[in-house]
């Protein structure tokens, strides 16, 4: 698998069970639609992320309270329930790349950074839900191992709205990251 751009184009969490069940995800979802198709034709790395735990629970630390509580709501996090699969209007092809996280970074425990370097992967367009969590978890993450991240502020979203502006309007510039919307992000391809 090889891109012609030293870019890729991270999409996380976008799991039909996160859709059903939380409204504010469903916002950025037609921003994707239009990003994920337009990386492909430019030969822009795709990787769609989605959070998946353990039925058995193995994976959970009681020490860790956001965790514990996800795994403790039913099965819209555990692996093999369906509601982890990344939504259809997304669905990876051969050509993609599908990450499983059991925390709330895309990098904590998983294969991600051995194959963004694998690809010679330098630069991050960072898309998904929530703000405050995924993104933010995975943009430090990024920042900590050299790679220039781009967040793409309407492929975002948080419940809380004001959480959403306050990190793309002050934590995430602030870190090194760009901020941009996702039209000027395409018109940069």
């Amino acid at each position: 698998m090889t891109g012609r751009t030293d870019t890729a184009l991270i999409v996380g969490d976008m799991q039909t069970g996160i859709l059903a069940n939380h409204p504010f995800s469903r916002a950025p979802a037609p921003v994707m639609e239009s990003l994920v198709p337009a990386a492909r034709a430019h030969g822009i790395l795709v990787v769609l992320v989605r959070t998946e735990l353990r039925v058995s629970g193995v994976d959970v630390s009681a020490n860790n309270s956001l965790f514990t509580a996800f795994h403790q709501a039913g099965t819209l996090f555990h692996e093999g329930s369906g509601e982890t699969d990344i939504i259809p209007r997304l669905a990876p092809r051969a050509e993609d790349v599908v990450i499983t996280k059991r925390r709330t970074s895309a990098f904590a425990g998983t294969e991600l950074d051995l194959v963004l370097r694998a690809q010679r992967i330098e630069t991050i367009a960072l898309t998904g839900v929530a703000t405050g969590a995924m993104v933010a978890g995975t943009l430090y993450d990024a920042l900590d191992r050299d790679y220039r991240v781009t967040v793409v502020s309407d492929g975002c979203a948080d419940a809380e709205p004001d959480v959403h502006g306050f990190f793309m309007d002050r934590i995430f510039p602030a870190r090194g990251a760009r901020v941009m919307t996702a039209e000027s992000w395409l018109a940069e391809m």
